[in-house]
């Protein structure tokens, strides 16, 4: 009798516990919610960028530095997803102290982005749905790493924007995409995940290839002839902005990025 009581016990504290209303404060969480058929539960989101179809009706609780505390705690949720550079840092320790759980999400490589899938999936209570997403990803990264690995990675740079000049740091997960392309970030030896660098840095560094996001930053280097990338006419667009968005789908993102590098 008291085995079964206290089964009963134990079978009603993780129903009472369940999550049912979840904030999402990054487009990328609220995109693995989505992945992981569960967006039902999102009550509120963090909006940057355009939205998912699914989530076209989920109330805003601002934009990226910019939470609106009231709004978030009216929706009364039971899990907030937070990308720590969403948010201040003054707001982020608020949101420590509202007794409500949060799970912090930072993965710094792909690998990491499947066993936070998997982990999401369990806060959510779908841990099934979070393993057979988190197979798939693993198996695709397997295939992609695969498919492009070189004995001699070619050296990249990775230009988020030009005027200052930005790019990504080792620890960033696009650096880690890079290496499943078979390159290497000429900067991997910086921390700061979007390091502010120097023309002459990137001169001495001598990329292979440059990546950036429209073809006027592209052109602009042009006028470094003696930079191997330009020499050899290796001025790339990145092809997907699914790489800012760490979730399932930046997997696909990172394909074609290889493609792109591949050719």
């Amino acid at each position: 009798m008291g085995r079964w009581l206290t089964l009963l016990l134990l079978a009603f504290s993780a129903q009472a516990l369940a999550v049912e209303r979840v904030v999402s404060l990054a487009p990328s969480l609220s995109e693995i919610v989505v992945e992981l058929g569960a967006a039902d539960m999102l009550v509120g989101m963090l909006d940057g960028g355009e939205r998912p179809q699914a989530l076209a009706q989920v109330p805003s609780v601002g934009h990226y530095g910019q939470l609106d505390m009231e709004r978030l705690l009216s929706l009364k949720p039971d899990l907030i997803l937070l990308w720590p550079g969403s948010v201040g840092p003054a707001q982020r320790e608020q949101l420590q102290r509202l007794n409500i759980p949060v799970y912090v999400a930072e993965p710094h490589s792909l690998d990491q982005l499947t066993r936070q899938v998997q982990a999401i999936a369990e806060q959510l209570g779908r841990a099934e749905a979070g393993r057979q997403l988190a197979a798939q990803l693993h198996q695709r990264l397997a295939e992609l790493r695969q498919r492009y690995q070189r004995a001699e990675p070619l050296r990249v740079f990775y230009q988020v924007w030009n005027q200052p000049l930005y790019t990504v740091g080792g620890g960033q997960i696009i650096s880690d995409a890079l290496s499943v392309c078979g390159a290497r970030n000429v900067f991997d030896d910086l921390k700061l995940p979007a390091p502010q660098v120097s023309v002459e840095s990137v001169l001495q560094r001598n990329p292979e290839v440059i990546l950036a996001a429209d073809q006027p930053q592209l052109d602009a280097w042009k006028a470094w002839p003696q930079v191997t990338a330009v020499a050899q006419g290796r001025l790339l667009l990145v092809p997907d902005k699914g790489l800012e968005r760490p979730s399932g789908q930046m997997l696909e993102a990172v394909a074609r990025l290889c493609e792109v590098i591949a050719r």
